[in-house]
């Protein structure tokens, strides 16, 4: 989630009052910003994605609730020692958090362990242990629309019987102790972004926020006037009409059991009515294409912790498999594909494959991820039910990206078509009319330079680095990853070097390349790529030839509110991961939005950023992903490239013989073997297209004026990149529920008693 003062202050249309009010105290609102911590409850783009999400449905007046866990630590503060990454616990809670409020009223128990009793009145879960979950909410506020959602986020706690109701009379203080073993639930984020760790805490955690979640979704439901009751029975007919659920991956996929749970145990419902409310009711969107990032949970591990649950899987897939089987007799090999449980040295359970079988609606994150989703990964189920398969294009929220983080920006926009744009960025479009307008090229300039010199500042504050302010800021942040191939900018930066040592009297264009991110602690290649790149830092900027020609920094502890510093200060935004690998990305409609032009691959949505603003507006390079499947049967071979290209040749040498890591030479050696023997992403097939295109921009940057021109025509097309539009989307398609533009009046003005209803009379 970020900061929430400055975004609180600008949603309800404070920012200037506070700023004067404050700065009549004697105190700067900007040193006061300074000092809150970021809420960091996630990781990489999904996490904030999320964020935006909520911003948007405030902002379009949705009946909407964020659910999610309130981790006492969350991603990791990354420091950088010697090169190396180090993690530090995010302590982030340490000094309160004045956003949230505790609500013991709404604590609920959920379930672990335990045992199924199968008796004439059905299935009961005995002798479990229970957590108890505290909901902890954050207002979330509209843009300057009077509407507040909230986010509901889940704290375990231990009942205050933990371990004292048993037998065990012994031992007091070790009992109070042990409460920890519960509570340890909502202790710490995994930090892994687009990989799966099996572990039992995390599936713990998973369990956990859909139970807590899910039981208040009940309870609301029940306290409503839907929820009515003939004598004892709760009618649910009309749930899925009145509620709607959207699995944000397959994290919560265990949702999808649990309701069925509640329904067919708890609530005496038959199956098939139940599974018709509980299909009816959830969506599922897809994040990711990459396979270890799905989410393979093993058979014995369920069962030990939710049997119940496990039970009622087996069941939804025995009777989704006699439905295929009766579609497709003896085609034993697609029952194998296609059901919910893989066989094999250990039995596990396919999340993705039990969502796609209890949603309604499966959906990919941009159009090219979605028609992969629906002709590769999940292919069998496409041709099952292709109506269930859509596409929503992610977005980023403007107020975030672009009023806060680019006031300037902000402001010049707003004096050529007014602040409108703000809730309906379609109307960027209305700057196509100032591409060749001569003062409104020079303010857009104008306004990067500036916050290129105050970046530079801070940086020069934080690295002891002197940075040009003029020369080209080229920026890679996101999470460290192999797909996302942060070791192809390296070599791009070892190349640029060479050049500049080879002819130090040619013309250079001077850059200053920016890489930051974090590596999940357990993955070796990343941490790997960070110590090179810092490596290859270390070289470049104390080499006297060099001068300030090129300059590389490794930004630490990359998050949100870094994001809303260097965005706005970037003239090249790097989006190069191997084609059909980044099912859509964000940041990179962060950097168009913000007055970045786009050197980038065709993979997730640069792909539709480039047919928005015209490819010939982005530096488009390298393997479409036909290219790659061909190569793929092919067979890619590293070793062709490095004897054809002599400058990929140098670069690896050099990284290889210990040119970078002189006290170590063999420090990199792990790098250069994979980079030849099993690189998944292909950087060498992509090396020779990305440094030519690299040279066109460094050629462009040469005019000022083209470039600017360039840059308007990004930002008058960055539109469609709204979250904004993708929640509109989402409503309309999915949950089926109308977006208000309505300004629900302020608290302080009586309401007519005719607005007391939402505009269709109904409460979602």
């Amino acid at each position: 989630m970020g900061r929430t003062l400055q975004n609180t202050m600008i949603n309800l249309g404070l920012q200037n009052a506070c700023d004067e009010a404050v700065y009549q105290l004697g105190l700067d609102m900007e040193e006061l910003e300074e000092i809150e911590e970021d809420a960091g409850l996630g990781n990489g783009g999904l996490g904030r994605l999320a964020a935006c999400f909520l911003d948007s449905m405030a902002t379009l007046g949705l009946a909407a609730y964020g659910y999610g866990i309130r981790y006492e630590y969350g991603i990791f503060n990354q420091k950088i020692r010697d090169g190396w990454q180090v993690e530090e616990a995010d302590d982030w809670l340490r000094h309160g958090n004045p956003w949230e409020k505790a609500r013991p009223e709404y604590m609920l128990p959920v379930h672990f362990y335990g045992r199924v009793e199968h008796s004439a009145s059905g299935a009961k879960w005995i002798d479990t242990q229970v957590v108890l979950a505290l909901p902890y909410d954050t207002p979330v506020p509209g843009y300057m629309n009077n509407t507040v959602n909230t986010m509901r986020l889940w704290s375990a706690r231990a009942p205050n019987d933990f371990n004292l109701r048993d037998f065990n009379v012994g031992d007091y203080i070790q009992a109070v102790l042990d409460r920890n073993l519960a509570e340890n639930i909502s202790r710490v984020l995994y930090p892994n972004d687009n990989f799966f760790e099996g572990k039992e805490l995390r599936l713990k955690q998973e369990y956990f926020v859909v139970a807590a979640t899910l039981q208040d979704i009940i309870r609301r439901f029940k306290a409503s006037k839907f929820g009515s009751t003939d004598s004892v029975r709760t009618v649910f007919d009309s749930f899925p009409d009145q509620v709607a659920i959207q699995l944000n991956d397959t994290h919560p996929a265990m949702a999808i059991p649990e309701l069925m749970r509640i329904f067919v145990d708890i609530e005496k419902l038959p199956w098939d009515e139940a599974w018709d409310i509980t299909k009816r009711t959830f969506a599922y969107t897809n994040h990711t294409v990459l396979p270890e990032a799905l989410e393979r949970w093993p058979v014995d591990l369920v069962e030990k912790l939710l049997p119940r649950h496990l039970q009622i899987i087996y069941e939804i897939n025995q009777r989704h498999l006699d439905h295929i089987a009766s579609l497709f007799p003896n085609d034993v090999e697609r029952l194998r594909r296609m059901s919910l449980i893989e066989e094999g040295d250990t039995k596990r359970i396919n999340m993705a494959h039990l969502c796609i079988v209890g949603s309604h609606a499966v959906n990919g994150v941009a159009k090219i991820h979605s028609e992969i989703v629906k002709t590769q990964v999940f292919e069998d189920f496409a041709e099952l039910e292709p109506e269930k398969f859509q596409n929503k294009t992610n977005g980023i929220t403007p107020r975030r990206w672009l009023l806060l983080c680019n006031p300037g920006l902000a402001e010049l926009i707003a004096e050529k078509i007014g602040e409108d744009y703000v809730r309906d960025l379609s109307q960027l479009t209305k700057l196509h009319k100032f591409v060749d307008d001569d003062l409104f090229i020079r303010e857009v300039a104008k306004v990067k330079q500036e916050n290129k010199v105050k970046f530079a500042l801070y940086l020069e504050k934080e690295y002891k680095v002197k940075i040009n302010p003029s020369s080209m800021f080229d920026v890679h942040v996101k999470r460290i990853h192999e797909y996302k191939r942060q070791l192809m900018n390296c070599l791009h930066i070892i190349t640029m070097y060479n050049r500049i040592r080879r002819d130090p009297t040619k013309l250079f264009v001077p850059r200053t390349v920016i890489i930051g991110g974090k590596a999940a602690p357990g993955y070796h290649m990343a941490k790997m790529i960070i110590k090179l790149i810092n490596a290859v830092a270390q070289v470049v900027n104390n080499d006297p030839m060099v001068g300030s020609k090129l300059k590389v920094i490794f930004l630490e502890n990359y998050r949100v509110s870094l994001a809303e510093k260097v965005i706005p200060a970037t003239d090249l935004s790097e989006q190069i991961s191997t084609a059909g690998t980044e099912a859509s990305g964000t940041g990179n409609m962060k950097f168009m939005l913000n007055g970045a032009l786009t050197i980038g691959t065709m993979d997730g949505a640069n792909v539709e950023m480039a047919e928005e603003a015209g490819e010939e507006n982005l530096f488009i390079f390298g393997m479409r992903v036909e290219d790659v499947t061909e190569l793929d049967k092919k067979g890619y071979n590293a070793q062709l490239y490095y004897d054809r290209l002599p400058e990929l040749k140098q670069a690896v040498d050099q990284i290889k013989s210990g040119f970078f890591s002189p006290k170590d030479p063999n420090l990199f050696n792990d790098v250069v073997n994979m980079l030849f023997h099993h690189d998944r992403f292909k950087v060498f097939a992509d090396y020779e297209d990305y440094v030519k295109c690299q040279e066109k921009v460094s050629e462009l940057y040469l005019n000022s004026k083209a470039w600017t021109k360039m840059v308007i025509r990004n930002i008058a097309a960055a539109g469609k990149f709204s979250s904004d539009r993708t929640i509109k989307e989402y409503a309309r398609d999915i949950w089926h529920v109308e977006p208000s533009d309505l300004k629900i009046p302020p608290p302080n003005e009586p309401r007519d008693a005719g607005q007391d209803k939402t505009p269709n009379g109904t409460a979602a």
